[in-house]
């Protein structure tokens, strides 16, 4: 290898996280230079948020006007599966990068194709596609931001039986006639969701006793019954023991615990995320190859001065905002110390940066019909951390606004209060149309504002957000009761 090219910043992995770490550090005035072994843009872009939003947003939309007086009837069709497709396609430049490639050089970043490897101390070595060997070197920082790939579990069979992971339920060019799915969590129930709209016949195929496990017990329940409604078939308490593909073109069959069988056109396993940290160099500074890289608040890897960790690889929060915000911490960080170096200030004045968001004010939202948002914490999980709290419940259709949103509307919304501190833990609205509720209640959470003053954010009328207003007053009933 030839004589190493040095940069104040080296960034692997061209996802969200790593765009925006180089995209702050380069905003400091640091040269900085991105290795990516794929697309520029990362899953993100082309097998996850986008390409699953650009499915389900036709089918939710539909959803939302068969239920609107004056709509409804216009609307009885079938969605035009090709034209849903090829709007997915759009949202995911036909998964070419020159946007991202153009953007990168448009703010001075080199960016170096191929397999990146640390290489000892402030090092990548990068083999392009075509096998040329380039080694990069970091006067500052290197930040891992290499993503996760999706967890196959080891049944007998599955290997051979070729099955979809979330990389292909997003880039899948036809819908398949029957399609079986294993998983409850948000990939299951979105991709149930998209599927059965396009045509498919789903079945569901759960493990545990609900979906959606990691949001309050309403929000599965609600989930479940509208997939359910929608036609598919949704079973929970369920283990699949093998996986049978007939030829190469073949249905596939899973073999259910005590023998039964059920055959579909496309297997979708749905069942986890894994560190994409197996080659990748972890074993060159003295770390474990293959798992998850643990960091502190500003995401600098434990025992270094100089290795980051952003994004889910460092497996704090698995979504891409949450990575998002990471690098904008850790490029934040990166840019201070160095200040602080070149300066001889004491580093410990860069104490501000830090990822505090992802411990307690993580927001979500599934992209369902119902929608489920949520942020913070559960009210199961604030009894676990030893909080006391009361958890207070309203029925959203009670709200004028959701009421005028769609005949029939249905959902439920739920806020954890902390009842020593009187303030807000954790928020959860279910039901069409609640995405956009979720960041008033991340604002409330982060800010931990008391609820005597929520008292004077006034909602507008007649909109879902007077589910706030309902929210405190059944808080101040129930406190008035006890």
């Amino acid at each position: 290898m030839s004589e190493a090219v040095e940069y104040d910043v080296l960034v692997l992995g061209g996802g969200p996280a790593g765009e925006n770490v180089v995209d702050r550090v380069r905003a400091a005035g640091l040269s900085a230079a991105l290795v990516e072994s794929e697309l520029v843009g990362g899953e993100c872009s082309y097998w996850a948020c986008v390409p699953s939003k650009a499915l389900l947003r036709p089918a939710l939309a539909r959803a939302d006007a068969r239920k609107v007086p004056g709509l409804a009837d216009a609307v009885r069709g079938p969605l035009d599966a090709a034209a849903v497709l090829a709007h997915r396609d759009y949202w995911t430049s036909n998964w070419k990068d020159d946007g991202g490639r153009d953007w990168l050089a448009s703010i001075g970043v080199d960016l170096y194709r191929g397999h990146g490897r640390l290489y000892g101390i402030r090092k990548i070595a990068v083999t392009s596609p075509e096998g040329e060997h380039t080694v990069l070197s970091a006067r500052q920082a290197v930040v891992v931001a290499t993503g996760t790939r999706a967890l196959l579990p080891d049944l007998p069979g599955l290997a051979g039986a070729r099955p979809w992971t979330s990389r292909e339920a997003t880039s899948a060019g036809q819908a398949p006639e029957r399609l079986l799915i294993v998983g409850g969590s948000v990939v299951a129930v979105e991709m149930a969701t998209a599927w059965q709209a396009l045509g498919s016949r789903v079945t569901l195929l759960v493990r545990g006793a609900r979906l959606l496990p990691r949001m309050e017990p309403f929000a599965g329940e609600l989930v479940a019954e509208a997939l359910r409604e929608a036609g598919a078939v949704v079973r929970t308490g369920v283990d699949v023991e093998a996986v049978v593909r007939d030829g190469a073109t073949g249905p596939v069959t899973v073999v259910l615990t005590g023998g039964e069988t059920l055959e579909g056109d496309e297997l979708l396993m749905a069942t986890g995320r894994v560190p994409r940290t197996e080659d990748i160099g972890l074993d060159t500074v003295g770390l474990e190859p293959g798992g998850w890289i643990a960091v502190d608040e500003s995401c600098r890897v434990s025992g270094t001065d100089w290795l980051y960790a952003v994004g889910d690889v460092n497996h704090r929060a698995l979504l891409t905002h949450q990575g998002k915000y990471q690098a904008r911490i850790a490029g934040a960080a990166i840019a201070a110390r160095a200040a602080g170096a070149a300066t001889g200030a004491d580093e410990g004045r860069w104490g501000p940066y830090a990822a505090t968001a992802d411990t307690a004010a993580v927001p979500q939202v599934v992209f369902t019909d119902p929608e489920a948002a949520a942020v913070g914490l559960t009210a199961a999980e604030a009894e676990r951390a030893g909080h006391r709290v009361r958890a207070v419940d309203y029925d959203l259709a009670r709200v004028s606004g959701a009421g005028l949103y769609a005949d029939g509307y249905a959902g439920r919304a739920r806020m954890v209060v902390d009842l020593d501190r009187e303030v807000l833990l954790g928020a959860t609205f279910v039901g069409p149309g609640t995405a956009e509720l979720v960041h008033a209640a991340t604002v409330a959470v982060v800010g931990e504002v008391p609820i005597a003053r929520l008292w004077h954010a006034v909602p507008a009328f007649p909109t879902m957000s007077e589910i706030w207003l309902r929210l405190l007053e059944t808080y101040r009933d129930a406190d008035g009761a006890s």
